[in-house]
């Protein structure tokens, strides 16, 4: 009984809603600073941008690739979902897309129809 509880203790926390490409979401990363003394500080960094890829399913080293566009400058990072780093993945909004990499995006300025969570 006790082993089964360790079990659940230990799997990360889940999104309520599920996480698909074209989505677009907050993901709120967990960043520690040390200062000129050496003490450490955590806070946490919000990234927002649309969900390119969607890697691994539901296995332990899942990942998702989200995209930005921040002063004209494209950046993209690639998140494991099952991090102690990544505190919480919040959608935004949906957009309707017909393929599971969004990797097109990349090169064009194209804009995604939205539709309802």
């Amino acid at each position: 009984m006790a082993e089964e509880k360790k079990k659940e203790e230990s799997k990360p926390n889940k999104p309520s809603v599920e996480i698909k490409p074209g989505m677009t979401v907050r993901v709120h990363e967990k960043i520690v600073e040390k200062n000129a003394k050496g003490e450490e500080k955590e806070r946490i960094q919000v990234f927002e941008g649309i969900i390119l890829a969607h890697k691994h399913g539901k296995e332990t080293g899942a990942t998702i690739t989200v995209r930005k566009v921040s002063g004209g400058i494209s950046v993209e990072k690639i998140y494991p979902l099952n991090s102690p780093v990544v505190s919480k993945i919040e959608p935004v909004k949906q957009a309707k897309v017909r393929r599971a990499k969004l990797g097109y995006l990349r090169g064009s300025k194209r804009k995604l129809k939205e539709t309802k969570i």
